[in-house]
C-alpha cells in the first residue's frame, strides 16, 4: 500500500493517470467511482450503464461536476474527450474496451454473460481485466487467464472481495513457509436453500440491494460462488458438497479446522469452507513441522497449536478495488487468478420441483441454488455450473427438488459467449 501510495503519488505529479473503466453502476460500481474520485494517480474515467442516468449518479456522489461529465455512445467523440481529462458516461458497453486511454477495464455486473464478454474484449483490445464479477470467474475464469496471459494482459480477481481477501492471507502464509491447511469465509446470514427474491424483497430495499443479489447471497450461491474462485486459485477443495457450514466463533476454528481422528471435522487438508459467527471475515489455518516455530508462534498468542488461524475481519469490496488495479496496471500482477485450472465447480440444484417446459432463472432466483463441488465429481456426474443458467435455460426431464441439475435434463442457449468459452475451457483444459 505503501508502495502504491508512493507512485500514484508520482505519476500525479507527472501530471499522469492510470485511466480505469467501470462496467456498472450499481452498489459495487458507485461505491469504485466514489473511491477512486479520491486516489491521486487514478481516475474513473468512464463509467458504463444501460440506465445513463446511474452512471452520471456515479460521478455526481463522488463530488464531479456537470461541467466535466460527458455523455456520448460516439468512440471517436469519448477518445477525444478522454485526452482532455473528461469523465464519460455511457451505454454502450464495448466502448469500455475499445477507448484509446484506457488501461483496465473494471466489470461490476455480476452478471456471467456480460462478464465474460467484458474479459474477452478487455483482452483482445489489450485491457487488463478486473474482475468483481466473480460469477462469471468461477465458470470461464481458468480459459480467460490463460487467453489474457497469451495476450500480455492481466486478468485478476479483486481485492476486497471474500477470495481476494483469502488469497492475501495464503500468499502471507505461504510466502513465509507455513503450510496452509484450510481456507475460508464467513457468511453473514444464515443458509435458507428455499428464499427467493419475494421472501427477502423488503429487507434488500431496506439494504440497498436487489431482491435478487440478497436471494443470492442467503442461499448461500453466492458463498460457494466464492469458495470456488478460492479453490481454483489454490488447488484447495471442498472437503464435502457444499461445505460443513459450521457455527464457531473465532477462538473455535482451530479445534474445528483439523482432521477427525485430531479431534475436528475434515476428511482432509487442503480445503475450502465457509464458517457461520465469523462474517464479515475471511481465514486460513496453517501449521509448521518445526517445534522452534510452534514455541515462537505460541509465545506470540497465536494458540496452543499445531494449527494456528490468520483472520481479516473485514472484506471491503469495491473500495479495495484501486489496489488491484494498481497491481495489474504498474506490476502487471494479479490479486488472485485461477492459476491451478478448472479445481471446483458451483454444481446447480434444484430450489423446487421442476416440471418439463418450466424456465430456470439463474443466480438468486426462485428455481435454483449453487452448491460446491470437486470439478472431477462435476464432470463425471455431467453437473450444470449455475453460472451457465438462466432465463432462456428450459427444463426437458422433471427434477426434485434438491436434486443437482444435469446437462441432459436442460435445453440452453448455446450460441452465448459464456457457454462457448465454457465448452472451449473444457476442451483446452481438461
Amino acid at each position: 500500500m505503501l508502495t502504491m501510495n508512493r507512485k500514484l503519488n508520482e505519476l500525479a505529479e507527472q501530471g499522469k493517470y492510470i485511466k480505469v473503466a467501470i462496467v456498472g453502476a450499481g452498489k459495487m460500481g458507485k461505491g469504485l467511482v466514489n473511491q477512486m474520485s479520491r486516489i491521486r494517480g487514478m481516475l474513473p474515467s468512464l463509467v458504463v450503464n444501460r440506465n445513463i442516468e446511474k452512471a452520471v449518479d456515479a460521478f455526481f456522489s463522488a463530488g464531479i461536476g456537470q461541467e466535466d461529465i460527458v455523455i456520448s455512445n460516439s468512440l471517436n467523440e469519448i477518445n477525444y474527450y478522454l485526452e482532455k481529462g473528461k469523465f464519460i458516461a455511457t451505454e454502450d458497453m464495448d466502448i469500455a474496451t475499445k477507448a484509446n486511454t484506457i488501461e483496465a477495464v473494471v466489470d461490476a455486473t455480476g452478471v456471467p454473460e456480460v462478464g465474460a464478454k467484458i474479459s474477452l474484449d478487455s483482452i483482445e483490445n489489450r485491457k487488463h481485466i478486473i474482475m468483481l464479477n466473480v460469477e462469471a470467474d468461477s465458470v470461464v475464469g481458468p480459459i480467460l487467464y490463460k487467453k489474457a496471459k497469451e495476450a500480455g494482459v492481466v486478468y485478476t480477481g479483486t481485492a476486497g472481495d471474500e477470495p481476494g481477501a483469502v488469497m492475501e492471507l495464503y500468499d502471507f502464509a505461504v510466502g513465509l513457509g507455513f503450510e496452509v491447511l484450510a481456507i475460508g469465509k464467513g457468511k453473514n446470514n444464515p443458509l435458507d436453500l428455499e428464499v427467493n427474491p419475494d421472501i427477502v424483497y423488503e429487507k434488500a430495499l431496506k439494504k440497498g440491494l436487489k431482491p435478487h443479489m440478497l436471494t443470492g447471497f442467503i442461499d448461500g450461491t453466492n458463498t460457494m460462488i466464492e469458495m470456488t474462485c478460492m479453490a481454483n486459485a489454490t488447488g484447495f477443495v471442498p472437503d464435502i458438497r457444499g461445505g460443513h457450514g459450521i457455527n464457531s466463533d473465532l477462538k473455535d476454528l482451530t479445534s474445528f479446522f483439523r482432521l477427525r481422528e485430531e479431534g475436528g471435522i475434515l476428511n482432509k487438508y487442503g480445503i475450502v469452507d465457509y464458517v457461520m459467527g465469523i462474517a464479515p471475515g475471511v481465514f486460513a489455518i496453517f501449521t509448521t513441522k518445526l517445534d522452534e516455530v510452534h514455541k515462537q508462534l505460541q509465545y506470540l498468542n497465536m494458540g496452543s497449536g499445531p494449527n494456528y488461524v490468520l483472520y481479516r475481519p473485514y472484506h471491503l469490496t469495491s473500495l479495495e478495488t484501486p489496489i488491484t488495479i494498481f497491481n495489474a496496471c504498474y506490476y502487471k500482477e494479479a490479486t488472485i487468478a485461477p492459476t491451478k485450472g478448472i479445481v471446483a465447480e458451483t454444481i446447480t440444484v434444484a430450489k423446487k420441483d421442476l416440471k418439463v417446459g418450466d424456465r430456470l432463472d439463474g443466480i438468486g432466483g426462485y428455481t435454483v441454488y449453487g452448491s460446491i463441488e470437486e470439478y472431477k465429481v462435476a464432470k463425471e456426474k455431467n453437473l450444470v455450473p449455475i453460472g451457465l443458467i438462466d432465463k432462456d435455460t428450459k427444463v426437458i426431464k422433471d427434477i426434485k427438488k434438491g436434486q443437482p441439475i444435469t446437462y441432459d435434463m436442460v435445453a440452453m442457449n448455446k450460441e452465448r459467449n459464456i457457454y462457448k468459452l465454457r465448452k472451449l475451457q473444457e476442451e483446452v483444459m481438461d
